[in-house]
């Protein structure tokens, strides 16, 4: 009898209406046209509705969305999971955004592709009821505004979207007062975002990244380290090593943002298999001989490779820099000045200590072997890579 009950319980429940569970999405692009006009701004947003988590839409037949009754959801979509996670400022006051208006539109639906079209999107006819529309398949479409004090004030936006999917990319297109149009694409929470910023905003934000950059770069750490340890006594060939490597480095870092690098899918691990070597050649040098005589020839060399490698890491950045592109180039490129600056300030020192209760030549070497050995494994792993990428060549398989 105990198992019987059981059975029917089960049927019972295979018979109860079926939420749709609603699951965290893999890949969400959420779409943003942001404009002042004239007292206001108008913020449109268009998101897909299954990375509306926790809100259950009221559908038809086997999950199509119930559109007419579906209004209040909606609504409610829209500010937990988009009003309440969008910031917009002006200066530094952040406005109150409010919902204006709210729709569902169909995947195939253009409108977001112009600003007028979008706009006159939300003044069209709702969809008919009866669509046969999957629910996990339709858009949220937004209207939020806030008041302003001026349509040529300084606008900043965040889009704290992330928890809508495991990658969240925020595609946003500002259409400033004096026409200017930005383009962002905003992966995540990017934190607070300048739509038009001014140069002096720019170089700041470039200068920190570039110091920040070569901090955290471990391999252009031991380059450098490898580059000075023969030289740290002798300023003025010191000044001229590290006045090559700045050279060398300058030059592809300004070319290859100006598009005088290739774009091939091989280049990236090109560079990061031959910044490798460099350090790897550096050792080995320092080895063979304690006073390299031709040492800033090398260092500008080498100094083009790492350049390549400086500038990758301004692909995914160089839209904060708004008009100032070449302002924020340069202003990267003095941070990371700076922070060598810094590095030599510190390493020169920290080596001189070092020598001082070592045998200078046999602590050099043992130097250049320890960095060596991780250079060699990095020269391995990156070279593993570079060959996924040319195994037309006979030595790619």
């Amino acid at each position: 009898m105990r198992h019987f009950g059981l059975l029917i319980a089960l049927a019972a429940l295979a018979l109860l209406p079926t939420a749709h569970a609603h699951e965290v999405p893999s890949d969400v692009t959420v779409r943003m046209l942001v404009r002042p006009d004239g007292e206001r701004v108008v913020l449109l947003v268009r998101a897909p509705l299954e990375a509306m988590q926790d809100i259950v839409f009221p559908t038809f037949g086997p999950g199509y969305l119930d559109v007419p009754s579906a209004a209040p959801q909606l609504r409610a979509a829209a500010q937990v999971w988009l009003l309440d996670n969008l910031e917009i400022y002006e200066g530094d006051r952040r406005l109150p955004l409010s919902i204006v208006a709210v729709r569902a539109s169909i995947p195939s639906d253009r409108s977001f592709a112009d600003w007028d079209t979008a706009l006159a999107h939300f003044a069209a006819e709702p969809l008919p009821a009866g669509l046969d529309l999957p629910w996990q398949q339709a858009l949220l479409d937004v209207r939020l505004e806030a008041p302003i004090e001026s349509e040529g004030s300084l606008f900043s936006l965040r889009a704290r979207t992330e928890r809508l999917g495991r990658r969240v990319v925020n595609a946003v297109r500002f259409f400033g007062a004096s026409g200017v149009e930005r383009v962002f694409q905003l992966e995540g929470d990017a934190g607070v975002v300048r739509l038009d910023p001014r140069w002096h905003q720019s170089m700041l934000r470039f200068l920190v990244q570039g110091f920040e950059h070569i901090l955290d770069g471990a391999d252009h750490l031991l380059f450098l380290l490898c580059l000075v340890v023969p030289f740290r006594r002798q300023l003025r060939a010191l000044v001229w090593i590290v006045s090559a490597f700045t050279a060398g480095h300058s030059v592809t870092l300004i070319a290859s943002v100006y598009g005088a690098a290739p774009l091939a899918l091989w280049f990236p691990p090109l560079v990061e298999t031959l910044i490798a070597l460099s350090i790897l050649y550096m050792c080995v040098e320092n080895v063979v001989w304690e006073k390299p005589r031709t040492r800033w020839p090398i260092a500008f060399g080498f100094g083009l490779v790492h350049g390549f490698g400086f500038s990758f890491a301004l692909q995914n950045t160089l839209q904060f820099a708004g008009a100032h592109v070449l302002t924020s180039l340069l202003s990267f490129n003095v941070g990371i000045e700076l922070g060598q600056l810094l590095v030599l300030a510190v390493l020169v020192p920290a080596l001189n200590l070092l020598f001082r209760y070592a045998p200078e030549r046999a602590a050099g070497i043992v130097l250049a072997v320890l960095v060596g050995h991780t250079a060699s494994h990095w020269l391995a792993d990156r070279f593993a890579v570079l060959k996924a990428f040319l195994s037309w060549w006979p030595w790619g398989n």
